[in-house]
């Protein structure tokens, strides 16, 4: 019995250092003393630069068009003159004010910029001149340094306008290859009106709607009208079922019939026959066929349909 009670009191008394312990611990997460937490748990931010002054830039600017951007590319991610993608390289992402990409563009060892020995390339900085120029070099830094860089390098900079190509040209390619669906005074009246964004409308012509074996998916934001696909079933026996395409694969086919009904046919090779019915077909035949200029030139003469 004493025996008993003795651990009858053992439990009880660690009993209340567990609710003192608790206590204590929510008195920490409690409202009065509320944890800090981070906005964003779990993400990792890409170092950034203090951004330069907008006098500096301009100079950098300058400068890098003047002597970098014939190799490197107007946005430093690497020309069509072989020159390397500035943002990735070991130089540029070591540096801090120029120091050692004055040491890089000196090239004493010989084994440094390629450019800096040859002809009409060529880059070549005295000690002397470096020295003059450290200013230059500061901003010339301070410029490569300013464009953005993540994990993901971002898309190259845009050009100012798209609307670069010759519209008389591109209404008598339309006339020639979309007119026979399509037309500038019918269901395209005023689609530059519609579709204010160029890039949106070259998209917009290229591909009105995208979709693959999951289905129809028209975008979202821009107004186009363009029908589903549909398809056509047919069984062995000769019965045919027909509706709007929900998805198809090599083992099913789901179509929604004209009363709403929906019906998955399992697939076996070629049976039953399918036969998809796609509206976008045509522009799907024609991707391969545009050139560059024929995109630019259609493109040009739509945006004139206002």
């Amino acid at each position: 019995m004493k025996r008993t009670s003795r651990s009858l009191t053992t439990c009880w008394f660690g009993l209340a250092i567990v609710f003192v312990a608790a206590e204590g611990l929510w008195a920490q997460v409690s409202p009065e003393a509320p944890q800090q937490t981070p906005e964003r748990p779990f993400i990792a931010a890409f170092p950034t630069r203090p951004k330069a002054d907008a006098a500096t830039l301009a100079r950098g600017k300058q400068n890098y068009n003047t002597n970098c951007a014939y190799c490197h590319g107007e946005d430093a991610r690497g020309g069509d003159n072989d020159g390397v993608n500035l943002l990735r390289s070991e130089v540029v992402m070591k540096d801090q004010n120029g120091e050692r990409l004055r040491t890089f563009l000196l090239n004493e060892s010989g084994a440094e910029h390629a450019a800096a020995r040859e002809g009409i390339l060529k880059f070549n900085l005295t000690s002397a001149q470096a020295d003059d120029l450290q200013a230059y070099l500061a901003d010339l830094a301070a410029f490569i340094h300013d464009f953005r860089l993540s994990s993901r390098d971002p898309g190259r900079m845009r050009p100012p306008t798209i609307l670069v190509g010759d519209a008389t040209a591109g209404q008598k390619y339309f006339e020639q290859k979309c007119a026979s669906c399509h037309s500038a005074s019918g269901d395209l009246k005023g689609i530059a009106s519609r579709i204010t964004d160029p890039r949106s409308l070259q998209q917009t012509w290229l591909m009105p709607a995208v979709y693959g074996f999951r289905g129809f998916s028209p975008p979202p934001d821009v107004p186009t009208h363009v029908p589903p696909p549909t398809v056509t079933v047919t069984t062995p026996d000769g019965r045919k079922m027909e509706g709007r395409l929900g998805r198809i694969d090599d083992f099913v086919v789901t179509l929604t019939t004209a009363d709403g009904t929906s019906l998955t046919i399992r697939r076996d090779g070629e049976v039953p026959k399918v036969e998809v019915h796609d509206p976008m077909k045509p522009h799907k035949e024609l991707l391969p066929v545009y050139t560059d200029t024929d995109i630019h030139n259609v493109t040009a003469y739509l945006s004139t349909l206002k």
